[in-house]
């Protein structure tokens, strides 16, 4: 099935990249002579063609079709360096650019997640992660907590970001480059049979009113403390 992508940004990694097939490129004529797209046939059009193909006037003059996005297979994806991030309950589509933009930025091994209930990877989602999610490896899972079950060891502990009673400040254990690190959605936690799968349930410490972070936030504060010592 292919999915529309839309944004400078997102179209340009989308090309370099070079994951998945583009089937067709659009652009305003101003921004069909920009350099990146020098190499490609791209069909000048108008703002109201561009609007209908994504589905929104946030195009910024450019809109590519192209097959569907290559999820990864979670081995591969185990074998990559760097931490891995685990969403639990994410609903979002936005929060999971958001997301992919921070994996990316700390060097990633990727994301997993359950395959049901979690957003598909869509153009929006390419639009907020501005690309980033053309490059991160993201896979999909039957069943989180036996992913967790199967993925964890002695080299590859996994870390559950929670509030609850007990859980240690994460500036505290030592979370390591290998690391697995499962984050919830936002203002449920992690699910019971999920955090029954972490070796450490740690929290980010807040002095504010609102007892809450974006889910982007305390990903990038948690994946920057894994690599931190790198």
């Amino acid at each position: 099935m292919s999915t529309v992508v839309y944004g400078k940004n997102p179209v340009r990694e989308l090309i370099r990249a070079g994951r998945r097939p583009v089937e067709r490129v659009m652009a305003l004529a101003d921004v069909a002579r920009e350099p990146w797209l020098a190499d490609l046939k791209v069909r000048v059009t108008d703002r109201a063609e561009l609007g209908r193909e994504a589905g929104t006037s946030d195009h910024q003059g450019v809109v590519a079709v192209a097959g569907p996005y290559p999820y990864a297979d979670v081995d591969e994806l185990l074998a990559r360096p760097g931490p891995v991030l685990c969403l639990d309950r994410l609903q979002d589509p936005r929060n999971l650019g958001a997301v992919a933009r921070v994996v990316d930025a700390v060097g990633g091994a990727g994301i997993v997640m359950p395959d049901r209930g979690s957003p598909d990877v869509t153009g929006a989602v390419c639009k907020t992660s501005a690309g980033a999610v053309e490059h991160v490896r993201v896979a999909r899972v039957d069943n989180l907590a036996a992913f967790l079950h199967d993925a964890r060891g002695p080299d590859r502990w996994v870390f559950g970001a929670d509030l609850t009673d007990g859980a240690e400040d994460f500036r505290e254990v030592g979370i390591d480059p290998g690391a697995i690190i499962v984050v919830g959605a936002e203002g449920e936690g992690l699910r019971r049979r999920v955090a029954s799968m972490c070796d450490r349930i740690i929290r980010i410490p807040m002095r504010g009113a609102v007892q809450s972070l974006n889910l982007s936030v305390s990903a990038g504060l948690l994946l920057y403390e894994a690599t931190r010592s790198q």
